[in-house]
């Protein structure tokens, strides 16, 4: 089946450069810098004081970083004549961001070291999810919503995925792209690696550092006949995309540039285009001394001699993270609609020792159809994109189309709360024996946030993972260097190996890996900042920094087992599993990869424990056996899912499919559900939809049912909607406890485990924030 293309209506941009794309192209493409001295912020201690700081007057009701959002999604909506609250076209948001609403988290954690109090629904408001939440609720958009986070590359990945969702006809309309604000954490994460440059960075040419940025870059993407039908006009078009892992060490990257020229000609391979086809390339180019060589090798390896022409965006407008990929796209798409190449400046009159062709000073007027866009990031995560000027020509014979290819699973594991393995995790849950206790928790505090008061101030009921014992069969080597989501994340899939095969060295490096949580690296950035609280500068921990970005885990998993393949990282709180089974099934199914390992987990320190505990429905440590109110526990699950062709090449059998998948969302805004259930039943049944059945063929529901009076009232309403009021339910989270971004991972490998266990299972999610997902799974053995 041939794919019909995506086409670009739409895109917006505010950057250092400028607040509008207008003002940043026009800067970008006459080389004028936008790095300028921070003060949004205390740089004595830094490395440096320059940084490509937004200017723009932004809503001072708002963080920084969804007012930078709201700035730059208006104007992709107005270019793109497109108002998704007045239509009924099917809308998604996919959103890359490494830090999300960071500074309103510095400032709640600040006060928490200090005073030990914080407002609660501050810290829940601004976890990663919620930038997603408050898009949806702000533009009005009601269909699934996506965060990726692979640091760096984190909104190149979220293009690839609002790729997936229309090349499958999963929705009509994309708003994608990625944010990110400056923030003291960050900064200070790069000072003590020595990786900022004391004056504007100077990429691929001094190459002494980067320079940190903040902005936002969006593009609304439909399908080209769909765009043509309305009358759009289409700017450009998403050929193409390739995400790889290195699998070589957590901040540097391979220094043969093997894994980033696998994303490149993977991205070329999906587009249906050739080398020999790119006009030009907008390079990662971060100015470090490590990037500055590697990625020339890397396209070098790729064009040969005769590498199109390249630049840097970054030396203008500086690295702005989990946004670079979004922002840099933009720029590509604005090259094609201009034919005009925009430079690198700053060059400090030294010549590029790179051996390529790089744009110097100002942009170079040429002809550019094609062009190639890299993101890379810490973990060893490579993502190129594809871009092109609209109704360019394919090459269908090298094109990765859909195929058609069936993705089974055929490996999983789960353990929760207090338990150490999959075994103990599924028998507890048979027989009711909870996997949570009283716990301390630090020293309680007086401050808004106080969940205990109504015992000793210190303990509340929490499913504690018991790191130490996951640990054992860690590499200590590595282990040394590993936060507890990555041992987490880890156990999972040691876990699932044990008990479904190792894969032989080839079978591993041709695997890719997909990492989803809920809430991140909480112990990892809490730690990090606590340092910076208590001690400034001296107490940036160098070795902890690289832990803090979301997809860590992923890197530590690559780097343990030799994954060498196809890699996201996804933060979408509750529904995280759902979206990251989706994301591989799709990424399977058109031939992109072989084999994906899915791993899910969540843990929480004091901060983190005391905001989940801090709302209405918490259980109270006197009401441990009463089984009413919510208990957070932390969790870990994985799965194996690969073509069928692969189990059969393997000689491995499939345990389960999944059949069908369906997300959608309220759009009350930020922290907010409504309790008529109405969208929750909406991705209900789409699953069933997609799976071709009728509620009735469903043997079991895995629900939510977090033993919240809201929630539960709304997730009864979505089943009887649906009409699965009467199905049996597999209520689990009464033994694991809530375990969010793993949670619904989790009881789906304890209801498929059951050795006469069901048929065909729903599986039910939902994050805090009104988004909602669902999963039909079918046993197969």
């Amino acid at each position: 089946m041939t794919r019909q293309e995506i086409a670009v209506t739409g895109v917006g941009l505010i950057t250092a450069a400028g607040d509008t794309t207008e003002e940043c192209w026009d800067a970008i493409s006459n080389g004028r810098s936008g790095i300028r001295i921070n003060t949004l912020f205390d740089t004595s201690q830094l490395r440096t004081e320059w940084a490509g700081m937004v200017r723009a007057p932004l809503r001072q009701d708002l963080d920084r970083c969804y007012a930078l959002a709201e700035r730059a999604i208006r104007e992709a909506f107005a270019g793109a004549d497109f108002d998704p609250a007045r239509s009924d076209r099917r809308v998604a948001v996919v959103v890359g961001s490494s830090l999300g609403a960071m500074p309103t988290l510095e400032a709640e954690h600040r006060r928490f070291v200090e005073t030990s109090g914080f407002d609660h629904t501050a810290v829940a408001n601004s976890q990663l999810h919620c930038v997603a939440d408050w898009i949806a609720g702000e533009f009005g958009i009601s269909g699934p919503r996506i965060v990726t986070s692979n640091a760096c590359a984190a909104s190149a990945v979220a293009v690839g995925y609002a790729a997936e969702l229309l090349w499958n006809d999963e929705v009509d309309v994309v708003l994608c792209g990625g944010v990110d604000p400056l923030a003291s954490l960050s900064a200070h994460g790069f000072t003590c690696l020595g990786a900022l440059d004391p004056q504007p960075c100077s990429p691929m040419a001094a190459s002494t550092g980067i320079s940190l940025g903040e902005g936002a870059g969006f593009m609304i993407l439909e399908r080209t006949g769909e765009a043509a039908d309305r009358g759009a006009r289409v700017i450009a078009e998403v050929a193409g995309y390739g995400l790889t892992l290195d699998g070589y060490h957590q901040t540097a990257p391979d220094p043969t540039g093997e894994g980033a020229a696998r994303s490149i000609t993977e991205a070329l391979r999906t587009a249906g285009l050739h080398a020999d086809d790119i006009d030009y390339v907008n390079l990662h180019g971060t100015g470090t001394p490590t990037n500055d060589v590697v990625e020339p090798k890397a396209i070098r390896a790729v064009f040969g001699k005769a590498a199109p022409p390249a630049s840097t965006t970054k030396s203008m407008i500086g690295h702005t993270l989990g946004a670079a990929g979004a922002v840099e796209a933009v720029c590509c798409i604005l090259a094609i609609a201009t034919d005009l190449q925009p430079p690198t400046v700053n060059t400090r009159g030294l010549e590029s020792a790179t051996g390529l062709d790089i744009v110097p000073d100002v942009g170079r007027s040429a002809q550019t159809d094609v062009v190639l866009s890299n993101s890379f990031a810490f973990g060893g995560n490579n993502a190129s994109l594809v871009i092109t000027r609209a109704g360019q020509a394919r090459d269908e014979s090298v094109a990765a189309r859909r195929v058609g290819a069936r993705a089974v699973i055929t490996g999983m594991s789960a353990i929760a709360g207090t338990a150490t393995s999959t075994e103990e995790t599924v028998t507890a849950v048979a027989s009711g024996t909870p996997l949570f206790g009283i716990e301390r928790i630090g020293s309680g505090g007086s401050g808004p946030c106080d969940p205990t008061q109504e015992s000793d101030g210190k303990s509340m009921l929490f499913g504690k993972a018991n790191i130490r014992g996951l640990s054992k069969g860690i590499n200590p080597a590595k282990l040394r260097r590993m936060d507890p989501l990555s041992v987490l994340a880890a156990a999972a899939t040691n876990e699932l190996l044990k008990k479904f095969g190792k894969l032989t060295r080839a079978e591993a490096e041709e695997t890719g890996v997909i990492f989803a949580t809920g809430y991140g690296p909480t112990t990892a950035v809490s730690d990090f900042h606590r340092g910076i609280v208590e001690h400034g500068a001296a107490g940036a921990n160098a070795l902890v920094f690289p832990n803090t970005v979301v997809n860590a885990a992923a890197g530590h998993l690559a780097m343990l087992n030799r994954f060498r393949g196809y890699t996201a990282t996804i933060s979408t709180g509750g529904t995280s599993a759902i979206a990251a089974l989706h994301l591989a099934n799709r990424v399977i199914e058109r031939g992109a990869a072989r084999r994906i390992l899915v791993v899910l987990a969540d843990e929480f320190p004091e901060m983190a424990a005391r905001t989940v505990a801090g709302f209405p429905g918490y259980r109270g440590v006197e009401e441990a056996g009463s089984g009413d109110g919510m208990v957070l526990s932390e969790g870990c699950a994985a799965f194996l899912v690969e073509s069928e062709e692969s189990a059969t090449a393997r000689g491995v059998r499939p345990v389960a499919e999944l059949e069908g998948f369906g997300a959608a969302g309220d759009t009350g805004g930020v922290g907010r559900i409504d309790p008529d259930g109405a969208q929750w039943g909406a991705a209900m049944s789409t699953a069933l939809r997609q799976a071709g059945i009728e509620a009735t063929d469903i043997d079991l529901v895995v629900p939510s049912a977090v033993g919240s009076a809201l929630l539960d009232r709304a997730e009864r309403a979505a089943l009887s909607a649906t009409g699965l009021a009467e199905a049996m339910q597999h209520r689990f989270k009464n033994t694991t406890g809530e375990t969010f971004g793993s949670a619904s991972a989790i009881g789906l490998v304890s209801a498929l485990s059951a050795s006469e266990g069901p048929s065909r299972v729903l599986v039910s999610a939902q994050a805090y924030g009104g988004s909602y997902a669902a999963a039909v799974a079918r046993r197969l053995s």
